[in-house]
């Protein structure tokens, strides 16, 4: 089935190229992506936590949780807020600054207090005492190391002592505030009178100077970057010269019909997105265990790659939402991206269905896959609003099944592992013993690889058609019987 014709860099011997200068814009633009989207994510995070996480006066806090030991205080660990000296020069600035908020649960006087480790732990000399080692929020635990099991010495009461940077002492809620200052610190909770058996309810809070100006500054930093990688992502885009007029629907090529209309084949159901894959009348044994790593070099080029992709999404995003046009440009970019990746994609993961090593290319080709989108002359502005994440959701809920994302997100700690990677690895073991790949297990295969680029192509917004729930196995895309003639020029209307 003949290709349609798609738009490429030719040199002078006919031969697709990208240039040097096309790939050093694209490169370089998706790492400044690559950098600007962590910074925008942490510049959003933090305002929104600026916003809803803090309290009347500013601070950070904890929920109100409960100590208790049947000694005589409860410590923390040594708390290293480096040396003296050069280090104060954020203390200076009182950067951050801590909010303990501590009740005895009986009602009795409480203290409160923060010291240097080496005076609490003086102070504690031959006391039995626990010190905090370990806690978890949810649910709420604390996990204590004890201090001086065998001891039997009653400590003074904690007020009267001249260690502590700062205290709080007495009945109901006592608060204490400090500044963070260079050194070794230890926390204390005990009773006033230094008695043992400490219970009490404590919520932290910390108040963070200068975190709008670092929430403006990240902000700024990303979206600079954004620009500067859109701008690097498009030079390197438009560079690759004029483009083809528009693509039949489908993606066929055109045929003559009678009274010199042209006529395209059109797929069932319409479908706009074209893709084919024809399996290798010998494909060796043991070639696809290896495959993957000989696909290295494609994988690195295709992380690039797919960043423009994404960020060109981005810019297509507010093109169609303004205009309701598709960039012609971009759109053949990225289906170039899509087409590069298929067929890596056929060779490597996603079918083993050839043996023939995929061109280093955007661009169309007579190899064993095919991958072509219909261009759209005209998009929904409302549409692209909601089809990528709401109207998608029922297709996305598939696509996870079938490529193991819905068993990555149940299963954080691994990857997926879904029906076509089962698909791919039985049809690999079948090759390796029998040297012979199923038709039918390659037929289902590409069916499967096809409803997942429909659902791709419809969330990267190339098209208005809502991906069918449809499993259209074989090699080649459904067509119609019968050819559907298509006006060579549009029909205008008064």
């Amino acid at each position: 089935m003949p290709r349609a014709a798609t738009a490429v860099n030719v040199d002078e011997n006919g031969e697709t190229a990208m240039r040097a200068g096309r790939i050093v814009l694209l490169v370089v633009g998706s790492l400044c992506a690559l950098m600007a989207v962590p910074l925008l994510i942490g510049g959003v995070a933090l305002g929104a936590a600026l916003a809803t996480q803090r309290d009347s006066h500013g601070y950070f806090t904890s929920g109100d949780e409960q100590f208790q030991s049947r000694t005589a205080a409860v410590t923390t660990e040594s708390l290293d807020l480096g040396s003296p000296g050069p280090d104060e020069w954020w203390a200076k600035r009182e950067l951050a600054t801590v909010r303990l908020r501590v009740r005895a649960t009986d009602g009795a006087p409480v203290f409160v207090g923060i010291a240097r480790t080496a005076d609490v732990e003086q102070y504690l000399t031959r006391v039995p005492h626990d010190e905090i080692t370990d806690v978890n929020l949810d649910p709420f635990s604390a996990t204590y190391r004890r201090h001086n099991p065998a001891g039997t010495a009653r400590p003074a009461p904690p007020a009267g002592r001249h260690i502590w940077s700062t205290q709080a002492s007495g009945r109901g809620t006592r608060t204490l505030t400090w500044s963070l200052q260079p050194g070794h610190w230890t926390i204390v909770v005990m009773n006033a009178s230094g008695a043992p058996k400490v219970a009490a309810d404590v919520d932290v809070g910390v108040k963070v100077k200068y975190l709008v100006p670092i929430m403006i500054g990240l902000l700024v930093a990303g979206f600079v970057l954004l620009i500067i990688a859109v701008g690097l992502i498009l030079g390197g885009v438009l560079s690759s010269g004029g483009s083809a007029g528009p693509a039949p629907p489908g993606g066929a090529a055109p045929m003559a019909v009678p009274g010199g209309v042209p006529a395209v084949l059109e797929p069932v159901g319409a479908s706009p997105l074209r893709l084919e894959g024809r399996l290798d009348p010998e494909l060796s044994r043991g070639l696809w265990l290896v495959k993957w790593f000989l696909a290295i070099p494609h994988f690195i080029v295709l992380f690039f790659l797919w960043i423009a992709f994404a960020v060109l999404t981005f810019v297509a995003f507010f093109a169609i939402l303004f205009t309701g046009r598709y960039p012609r440009s971009i759109f053949d970019f990225n289906v170039g991206v899509m087409r590069w990746s298929w067929r890596v994609s056929f060779y490597a993961t996603g079918a083993l269905g050839t043996d023939q090593y995929p061109p280093f290319s955007l661009a169309a080709d007579d190899g064993p896959t095919t991958f072509e989108v219909a261009y759209p002359e005209h998009l929904s502005r409302g549409l692209v609003l909601v089809k990528s994440w709401l109207l998608a959701i029922p297709h996305l809920v598939v696509v996870g099944i079938l490529t193991g994302g819905a068993f990555a997100a149940r299963d954080r700690a691994g990857a997926g592992f879904g029906l076509l990677s089962v698909l791919v690895l039985i049809a690999g073991v079948t090759l390796l013993f029998t040297r012979r790949y199923p038709r039918g297990l390659f037929d289902l295969i590409i069916g499967v690889n096809r409803w997942i680029h429909r659902v791709l192509i419809y969330v990267a917004l190339m098209t208005d058609e809502y991906p069918p729930f449809r499993l259209d196995q074989g090699p080649e895309e459904p067509v119609a019987s019968a050819p559907v003639p298509v006006p060579s020029a549009p029909v205008t209307g008064d």
